[in-house]
């Protein structure tokens, strides 16, 4: 979304969620970047990606692919909204 002002043209380096169709492009957009993993390894849930091995050495080669995949893209996970368990 970009936002046209007497100042310039500014875009969003973030996408709002208080937008309304905020959700579901996000959703889309996820869908579409990580395409061949979902369902695979992975599931994408409103603004959350979770992913899911049946071993340690799996999890770290999913997450790697994701994390790989999403840089690819220019998009990147923030470390303090991370949870590994």
């Amino acid at each position: 979304m970009t936002v046209v002002t007497r100042y310039g043209a500014f875009e969003f380096l973030v996408m709002h969620f208080g937008l309304t169709n905020a959700p579901a492009t996000f959703s889309t957009m996820m869908n579409q970047v990580l395409h061949g993993f979902l369902d695979k390894f992975m599931v994408v849930y409103l603004d959350d990606i979770v992913v899911y091995s049946g071993t340690l050495v799996e999890h770290v080669e999913h997450l790697r692919q994701v994390l790989t995949r999403l840089h690819g893209h220019e998009l990147f996970a923030k470390v303090s909204k991370c949870s590994f368990a």
